[in-house]
C-alpha cells in the first residue's frame, strides 16, 4: 500500500521537475524566416500611437513592458524638441531593423532626413553634381522605438509581437477617438464620452470631447495671459474653456435660463515635467590664477585721479543751428 501512495506522488514531481526544465530553457533566437515575416508584416503598416514621441535623435526604449522616458522627462523633452507623434495620431512604421538584442520600429521617415536611391547619383566631371539636389536643411519629423530583449532577441509569434509593442502602439483600433481614449485615465474617458471638459485637462483633452473652438479669445488678467475657447451660441448653451499654458484653469457654462455656473476646483490632475534647476552662479576663488608677477599691480588697479576731484567735462562743440526749442533726438 505505501509504494502504491507513492506513485502518484513521484509521478507528480517528476511532471513539476519536466515543467520546471522547460521553462528555464530560454527560447530559440529568432529566425531569418520569422524576421522577414515581421518585415512583410509590419514594414509600412499604419498604426495608432499609445503615448507621446518626442522629435530628435533620443527615441524610446521599451523593455518588458516599462517605457523610457517616461513622465516629466518624456514630458520635458516634447516641450524641448517638439512632438513626432502624440496619443491617438496616426503613424506610419517606416522601417523596421533588427539588432543584437532589440528591435527598432521607426515611425514617420525616422529622426534622421534619408536620401532616396536616385539622390545618391552624382554626373562625374570636376565636380560631383547630384542628379536630384536636395534639401540639406530639411528635418526630419520621425522618431523611434527600441523593443530590447534579454541577451538577444527571441523567435515569436506576430501576436506576441505586437503585445510587447502594446505600450507605443495600437493596431486594433479603428478610429483616432478609441485609440486616445485607450491612453487617459478612467475619470476622463469618461467625460470625453460624455462631451464634458473637466478642469485640469489639456488642449488635447477638450478637442477630443469638444471638438475645435469655433471662437477663440485671447486676454490678461491679474498679469497672467490666458486664452479662452467658447463652445456654443445663443440661445443654447455656452461654454467658456479658460486655458493657462496647457492646463484648464477655468470653466464658466451660461445656461438657457440665464443660469451661470464656473468652476475652477481642479477636477483631473496631469503630470507636469520637472523643470531644469538654475545652478548657482559658481564663485571666483579667492586665489584666482593670474599672469601678474609677483608684486605687480594690473593697469587698473591704481586710482587715475588720486586727488578725488572729479575731472572738468571737455567743453562741447558750439551748436551750427542753434534753435531756441531743439528737438529732441530719438
Amino acid at each position: 500500500m505505501p509504494c502504491r501512495r507513492a506513485v502518484p506522488l513521484l509521478l507528480a514531481l517528476a511532471i513539476g521537475s519536466v515543467l520546471a526544465a522547460a521553462q528555464a530553457t530560454p527560447p530559440p533566437r529568432i529566425t531569418k524566416q520569422t524576421r522577414e515575416q515581421i518585415l512583410h508584416v509590419f514594414a509600412y503598416d499604419l498604426v495608432y500611437i499609445r503615448t507621446n514621441f518626442p522629435m530628435g535623435k533620443v527615441g524610446l526604449k521599451l523593455k518588458d513592458g516599462t517605457l523610457t522616458p517616461s513622465g516629466a522627462e518624456l514630458q520635458q523633452l516634447m516641450a524641448l524638441w517638439g512632438p513626432a507623434a502624440k496619443p491617438g495620431d496616426q503613424a506610419r512604421i517606416t522601417d523596421i531593423a533588427f539588432k543584437d538584442d532589440h528591435i527598432r520600429f521607426e515611425i514617420n521617415g525616422g529622426p534622421i532626413k534619408k536620401k532616396k536611391w536616385y539622390q545618391h547619383i552624382e554626373v562625374s566631371g570636376n565636380a560631383g553634381v547630384p542628379v536630384t539636389p536636395s534639401d540639406s536643411n530639411a528635418n526630419a519629423r520621425g522618431s523611434f522605438v527600441d523593443l530590447y530583449f534579454d541577451k538577444y532577441v527571441p523567435e515569436m509569434t506576430g501576436p506576441e509581437l505586437k503585445q510587447a509593442l502594446r505600450p507605443v502602439f495600437d493596431f486594433d483600433s479603428k478610429t483616432p477617438l478609441n485609440a486616445y481614449l485607450e491612453t487617459v485615465p478612467p475619470k476622463i474617458k469618461e467625460a470625453i464620452e460624455k462631451h464634458q471638459v473637466l478642469v485640469g485637462m489639456n488642449h488635447d483633452m477638450v478637442i477630443y470631447s469638444k471638438g475645435r473652438p469655433p471662437k477663440k479669445v485671447r486676454e490678461h488678467a491679474d498679469e497672467v495671459e490666458y486664452e479662452e475657447w467658447i463652445y456654443g451660441t445663443p440661445p443654447q448653451d455656452v461654454d467658456f474653456v479658460r486655458f493657462v499654458g496647457d492646463e484648464v484653469v477655468r470653466v464658466e457654462t451660461m445656461k438657457v435660463d440665464g443660469q451661470k455656473i464656473v468652476r475652477t476646483e481642479k477636477e483631473v490632475d496631469l503630470a507636469k515635467p520637472a523643470l531644469a534647476s538654475k545652478q548657482p552662479p559658481k564663485e571666483r576663488p579667492a586665489t584666482a590664477p593670474t599672469l601678474r608677477r609677483p608684486g605687480e599691480e594690473m593697469p587698473d588697479a591704481r586710482p587715475q585721479n588720486p586727488s578725488g576731484v572729479p575731472p572738468a567735462a571737455p567743453p562741447q562743440p558750439p551748436d551750427a543751428n542753434p534753435s531756441p526749442n531743439p528737438a529732441r533726438s530719438e
